[in-house]
């Protein structure tokens, strides 16, 4: 046998099916993402949710926190085979519930179950990928995952548009939710007889002892019941902060600043000690994320609903704004992966803010002065560029603070972090764009709210460093 033939891939026949099967749930899961802010401002107009417009992203970023501890949680205990397996199942009904909802408000609940499903997929693959791949593929498998999101943000956002204007919105979840099916039945078939517990076939069998009993101390399981509450717990204040906008404002803006409050208290046991504090090392890279993702994602809500209610785009037009974001997102990503380690955490920061700032004051410029709406979608491709640099730096930086011991915390920390950021963010932008107008245009205090998480990206961003030394 040649020592080309010898080398292992993440195509070899025992471990092609859940390639396969893993990508394109990827795929999907990158599809509907990008589908759904594409074809929200028609959804909401639709079913009489103009209110209601930012709760069905915060939402689901929110539910996905719970997801994503109780797929972590039961993949640790049992395996990932049954969390994936629920977690896909979630997914699809969600979608399904959405697509049929014949109001805003049961609409909103199928978007609440997807976000379980999503962030439970995502932890379980994970999980797959440790148990099933060697670690010298793991890498390979990631990038993998990366790519099934580039054809999707390619054509995800103008093959919605162009659904929503030949068929009806329902179809961008209902058809998502029918080709989920079919994923799943392909990795349902292939991960059977494949083991997947800690013993999997990815280590090598020589080296492992018995099988453990599987039990757990009380003390451990005590541990895992109080985080999963935690979750819950940040999970219901951003999906509550997200409903503030269906209030009347003297209610609304009050319940929203206690439901912002008591999740920054029930976050700190997820993440890292000091993280809120912003201190050095790993505390800042998990805050960075949080604001990061919320500047962008608060934006980028809003993007498709400024250029179709405000500007006259079709729903397929206004979604090349987010197709240039993602195209700028995975392009900055491969320059990071190149030369992140020669350009550093500060200068990275600083390129992030210094074209997502540049973005954002391009979008106040259509908002307050009213140039061309072009404007728009070309600076939103300079917002994802910057998005793309500094993501994959921030993953990086994670595993470089952790040790064997900490790693799976960390990692989870900083998609908690993710999530909670982006909920909090576009649930107070949707709050705000309603109850809170500046300068005659809700547009104004959705991007100016933008404008400021950027700026505050700074503090933490300067204290990352670039990994221990």
């Amino acid at each position: 046998m040649s020592a080309r033939a010898a080398v292992a891939t993440i195509w070899d026949r025992p471990r092609l099916g859940i390639t396969v099967g893993s990508v394109v749930l990827i795929f999907l899961a990158a599809i509907e993402a990008l589908a759904v802010t594409t074809v929200m401002p028609v959804v909401s107009a639709d079913l009489n949710g103009e209110a209601l417009y930012a709760a069905a992203f915060s939402g689901t970023l929110a539910t996905s926190v719970v997801g994503m501890v109780a797929a972590g949680t039961w993949s640790d205990r049992a395996g990932p085979r049954a969390p994936l397996y629920t977690a896909v199942l979630l997914f699809a009904a969600g979608l399904l519930v959405s697509g049929l909802a014949p109001d805003m408000r049961v609409f909103l609940f199928g978007r609440l179950v997807q976000g379980l499903g999503a962030g439970g997929q995502t932890v379980a693959l994970y999980v797959v990928v440790a148990r099933v791949y060697p670690a010298q593929l793991h890498g390979r498998i990631f990038a993998a995952y990366a790519a099934a999101w580039v054809v999707p943000s390619i054509v995800g956002p103008f093959l919605a548009g162009v659904v929503t204007e030949l068929l009806h919105w329902r179809w961008t979840f209902l058809g998502v939710a029918v080709l989920t099916a079919g994923a799943f039945a392909l990795v349902a078939q292939r991960l059977r007889a494949v083991p997947l517990d800690r013993h999997a076939a990815s280590r090598d069998p020589a080296a492992e002892g018995p099988p453990s009993s599987g039990g757990e101390p009380n003390g451990a399981t005590s541990q895992v019941a109080a985080r999963l509450l935690l979750a819950c717990v940040v999970a219901a204040c951003a999906v509550l902060v997200g409903f503030t906008a269906d209030l009347d404002p003297n209610l609304g803006v009050p319940l929203a600043a206690v439901g912002i409050a008591v999740t920054g208290v029930a976050i700190l046991p997820l993440l890292p000690p000091r993280s809120l504090r912003a201190a050095p090392g790993l505390p800042s890279v998990v805050l960075t994320r949080g604001l990061v993702a919320g500047a962008f994602f608060a934006a980028e809500a809003f993007i498709p609903k400024l250029l179709m209610q405000e500007h006259g785009f079709s729903p397929s037009t206004a979604g090349l704004a987010l197709t240039l974001a993602a195209l700028g997102w995975s392009s900055a990503s491969a320059v990071q992966g190149r030369y992140g380690d020669r350009l550093g955490s500060t200068r990275i920061v600083a390129i992030t803010v210094t074209l997502m700032m540049t973005a954002l004051l391009m979008v106040l410029a259509v908002v307050l002065l009213r140039p061309g709406a072009w404007m728009v979608v070309l600076g939103w491709g300079l917002a994802g560029a910057g998005i793309g640099l500094l993501y994959p730096r921030l993953t990086v930086l994670t595993l470089a603070y952790s040790s064997e011991r900490d790693e799976g915390f960390n990692s989870a920390a900083l998609s908690i972090s993710d999530a909670t950021g982006s909920a909090l963010a576009v649930a107070v932008a949707g709050l705000g764009f309603i109850a809170l107008p500046l300068l005659g245009s809700g547009y104004t205090t959705v991007y100016l709210l933008a404008v400021l998480l950027a700026l505050l990206t700074l503090v933490p961003g300067l204290r990352m460093g670039d990994g221990p030394r």
